[in-house]
């Protein structure tokens, strides 16, 4: 078996704890001094404290000698599959038009629906599969793609093999969402109740009985779906074994939370809108809130209110959103700076919500987010710095040294 030694570590970064953290918890960062970690296959196989000698024969000898060692980041919420670039909406918001307005003349999601709908499934794929090793240079260990600009029986089924084929390619650990919801394609603007019918009683099913899927996924917002239509949606696919997780409360408040909460939803991700109803619902829940900073910031929207959040009790989950509409970026180092620059969040609070919090999530929680022994060997190694807040600290810096993904170096 191949064993990996990683030596003088400065840190290991969530060391040892394998819960989800809330409320003040949050702000507790266990980070494990002048250590070793051993890599054994695929899985972590021991930590040590440098005074206590490692004995057993290894292949490899890393010196990380004041860096630190962090699990791989968890992006629980992305849209990597895509066709092309929406640079023009990006120029068409900085001369007054707002996302929504966009929307409506064609653009934003059904422009990339259009664009994907006419691109071949192996070119989705090559594009998708540089965008993933695009994200793993910056430490992403596990990550969940959605569908959602398919928006036709065809496209939709065709993403979902793409991801598919994804999962069986990439290091990443990857989860597949379904997300046929996204936005009313044009076609049925007249119609709204034959699309959904289709979600519900064509593409659910089949997407269930092929495994394509591991999560269920509305956009319920104002403009886009209903709370009546989000709940007949996740019904069904609660029936056939796909458990909800939700765009919510981006742009109203939309009862997109208190909808997630009733079926159970992992997550309810965006949560711009959040008020003290909403927070007292994800209080009695096991469902994780799931804060997308990097959107706000291209979108220049008001943020979601993290603190207030946080000091009532709640957990929290950052994500990236990677997508070509409101946030082409997935990188989680930034997302978790804009976290501390804008939402209020520690740099303790903000490592907590990328890394265990993100992996609870995206179901993956068992295998990723912390420095555990059994874990996957998911991580990374810093270049020399002072300390983990220094990561959110200096944005604009590129301090991730070398990422292992299943115990070998990407």
């Amino acid at each position: 078996m191949n064993r990996k030694l990683i030596i003088n570590a400065k840190g290991i970064v969530q060391h040892g704890r394998s819960h989800v953290v809330r409320g003040k918890d949050m702000k507790e960062l266990p980070v494990y001094e002048n250590a070793w970690l051993v890599i054994e296959g695929d899985k972590i196989c021991d930590i040590g404290h440098m005074d206590e000698p490692f004995h057993t024969p290894v292949n490899d000898v890393i010196d990380a000698d004041g860096k630190y060692i962090f699990p791989a980041w968890c992006d629980s919420h992305t849209h990597v599959v895509f066709a092309g670039s929406r640079e023009k909406e990006f120029v068409d918001r900085i001369h007054g038009l707002s996302y929504e307005e966009i929307a409506r003349r064609g653009g934003g999601i059904l422009n990339s629906a259009k664009r994907l709908q006419n691109t071949e499934a192996a070119e989705l794929y090559d594009s998708a599969l540089e965008r993933l090793d695009e994200v793993i240079k910056t430490g992403t260990g596990a990550i969940e793609i959605k569908s959602g600009y398919g928006l036709s029986f065809e496209a939709e089924l065709k993403m979902l093999h793409v991801i598919k084929r994804l999962k069986e390619s990439s290091p990443l650990i990857i989860k597949a969402t379904f997300l046929g919801a996204h936005a009313l394609p044009a076609e049925f603007k007249e119609n709204r109740k034959e699309y959904i019918d289709m979600l519900v009683n064509d593409l659910i099913p089949i997407i269930a009985d092929e495994g394509l899927a591991d999560y269920n996924d509305v956009f319920c917002d104002r403009g886009f779906f209903t709370v009546e239509e989000t709940d007949r949606i996740l019904e069904a696919g609660c029936k056939r074994g796909l458990q909800p997780k939700i765009h919510a409360n981006e742009l109203d408040f939309s009862g997109g939370i208190q909808v997630g909460v009733k079926h159970n939803a992992l997550s309810v991700d965006h949560l711009e809108c959040t008020g003290e109803d909403e927070i007292a619902c994800l209080l009695n829940s096991n469902t994780m809130p799931t804060l997308l900073p990097g959107t706000a910031f291209f979108l220049k929207i008001h943020y979601p209110p993290a603190r207030k959040m946080i000091d009532a009790g709640l957990p929290i989950a950052l994500a990236s959103d990677y997508n070509p509409g409101s946030c082409p970026n997935g990188k989680m180092p930034f997302v978790c700076s804009l976290a501390c620059l804008y939402l209020g969040m520690s740099p303790e609070e903000a490592i907590n919500a990328a890394t265990l919090n993100s992996a609870y999530a995206m179901g993956v929680m068992d295998l990723a987010g912390s420095l555990v022994k059994g874990k996957k060997a998911n991580l990374f190694i810093t270049k020399k710095m002072p300390s983990p807040a220094y990561l959110p600290y200096a944005f604009g810096s590129d301090l991730v040294e070398k990422v292992f993904l299943n115990g070998e170096e990407q």
